[in-house]
Formats: C-alpha cells, structure tokens, sequence
C-alpha cells in the first residue's frame, strides 16, 4: 500500500461568477523509501498539489478526490487536529517561496528549535533540554550547507537572503525526521555546488533512513539524477506516470518527449548551437481550457479523436492519458 495515495483530486477555484478548474482528476502515489518527480511547466498545478497535501489552501477553493489518503487514513476526513499532527510530524514540506513562509516576528534560531520534536530533546533539567535544541539546530544547519550558525540562528527572516531561506526551510523540514519529505523546487536559485551538496543529502537520507521524497522542480537534470518514478503534469492533468529510467528511454506521451528534448543535458547528438526543440503555442489560461486532450492544439500528433478526453492507460507500471501515443507500433 503507497504511503501518500491520491486517486483523481479535483481543485476548483470560485472566481465569484464561476468556478475553474486548477486540477483536476490528478493521480499521484508515493511508496516507502522512493523519490518521486512532479514534473511540468510553470502553470501546471504542481504547487497546487502540495498546498492539497499540506492543506494550506484558501476557504474559497474547492477540494475533491477519490481518494486522498496518508497510510491508509483519509486525509480529507481528518479533523483540523489531527492533520496539523501529520504534517508535524510525519510529513514535511519545503515550499516554493522560503521567506514568506516563515514567522517574521521570530528570529530563525527560534523557529528552527521549535520545529524539534519533544522527544528528540534529550536531557531532564530545562538547560539541559535548551542545549540539546541548540545542538540538534547547529548540526541540522551544517548538514544543509549553513556553515555561519551564529550569525543565522539570531537572524530574522528579513534579514536573509533566498537562498539561506531555502537552506533554512529544508533544514526546518528534515529536523523532525518525517517519513516523508515534499520538497517544492529546493533548489532554485542554487549555485551549483550547493545543489550537488543538497542532492547527495536527499539521496542518502533516502538510502540510510528510507525518507520517501515527492520532488517537484524544473530542473529535469537534477531530477533524473536522483529520482526513481515521475508523474508528467501538463495544464492541470496528470498525462503520465511511470518509471523514470523507462520515461527516459521510451516516453509515450507528446508533451513528456518535448520536456525531455527541452534538456540539453539529455541530448548526446544535439550539435552546438541549436536551436532547442520546442511546442507552438503556450499553456492555455483555466478561463479558456480546449476540449477534450488540453496539449490537442500544441500537439504535433493531434487528430480528429484528440477533442475527446483521453482515458488513463496503463502498461504495466506505466500510465499515459493519449490517443495517439509514441512508440505504440513498437510495444
């Protein structure tokens, strides 16, 4: 049984005259121990997944699912108690704007030993207990690449840069020890050290403590590095869904190859210079979504059967949502 199980969740938007759709029928697992890609262009909804998990969305938008469920427990049906302890304590998110989501009127050493669990505090006595805070801080600082504890731990948000906030919130995250890690673009802004650094962590935090991770990011690079499955999102949908060596050698749907044709670092025959295969037209607005398959009027292979929606498909462990997808003559 998948640790997080999410069968067809729907997001609606009530814009005051109508209701648009943000997500909808969205299907997305996360196993034990696996790292898993959310993939997509900006505007594809990924961000909006995790604001559905963390159950950080506004009154006025609309949430249903199938299923939506966290080891077995419906995370729908969960009163508002009993979902902040889950994302207390077993699963953790790094979200996409760090310095936002972080206290203003609190210094981040505060926040960074609140986050600790009460029963990883070792000690009986109060300075003691402070101390085992401070020392579980530092060390979490050091693992994601703050060296200058001292003069971060009294700093406020303000006073940092986006990249120090985006070390500090992934620092916030792992501290609990969660079961689970969803981590929204953590890398963005990174030099390219640091990003090695912050990889080679997840990796063997997924290896050594079986941490599953739910990574979403532009950086197709960095994700094909690291992960094991990925799920494609394009315009609000999920459009495939596989393993990621297997997505990588045979994509079956149009917009997955064009993602990894966009990626140089992907391209052993692409000649210097080139000009970088790229899909006409750009993501349609919620208010003016095409019928039937959404990718239909950018689709170099669309056909007269595109403007009805395509069901999801499965072969084997591999799921796509297309009429007319690649490679079919040859499986």
């Amino acid at each position: 049984m998948p640790m997080l199980d999410i069968k067809n969740l729907t997001l609606e938007i009530d814009t005051g005259t109508s209701r648009v759709k943000a997500l909808d029928k969205v299907s997305l697992t996360v196993n034990s121990s696996e790292i898993r890609a959310l993939v997509g262009e900006s505007g594809s909804g990924k961000s909006l997944i995790v604001s559905a998990i963390s159950g950080s969305l506004p009154s006025n938008w609309h949430i249903t699912a199938d299923r939506m469920s966290w080891q077995g427990q419906s995370l729908l049906s969960m009163s508002s108690a009993e979902r902040r302890e889950v994302m207390r304590r077993d699963i953790a998110v790094v979200f996409q704007h760090p310095i936002s989501a972080l206290d203003p009127s609190a210094t981040l050493g505060e926040q960074l030993e609140e986050s600790i669990p009460d029963e990883f505090v070792e000690g009986s006595w109060f300075w003691q207990r402070k101390q085992s805070r401070r020392s579980t801080a530092i060390s979490t600082l050091h693992k994601v690449g703050i060296k200058q504890h001292q003069q971060y731990l009294s700093a406020y948000p303000h006073q940092i840069s986006t990249d120090i906030g985006q070390k500090f919130m992934i620092a916030m995250a792992l501290i609990s020890q969660p079961k689970l890690l969803i981590a929204d673009d953590p890398t963005r802004g990174m030099e390219t050290t640091t990003k090695t650094q912050l990889l080679k962590l997840f990796t063997r935090l997924n290896q050594t403590k079986a941490l599953a991770i739910l990574f979403v990011s532009h950086d197709l690079l960095a994700i094909a590095s690291m992960s094991h499955t990925m799920t494609v999102l394009y315009c609000g949908q999920t459009v495939e869904s596989g393993n990621m060596k297997h997505l990588r050698k045979r994509p079956l749907h149009p917009y997955t190859k064009a993602l990894l044709d966009s990626a140089p670092s992907f391209r052993n025959d692409l000649p210097p210079k080139s000009t970088l295969p790229t899909l006409p037209g750009t993501i349609p607005t919620l208010q003016h979504l095409p019928i039937g398959c959404r990718l239909g009027p950018r689709c170099p292979r669309a056909q007269r059967d595109c403007v009805i929606t395509p069901v999801v498909r499965r072969i084997h462990d591999h799921n796509y949502s297309c009429h007319f997808p690649l490679h079919m003559e040859k499986l």
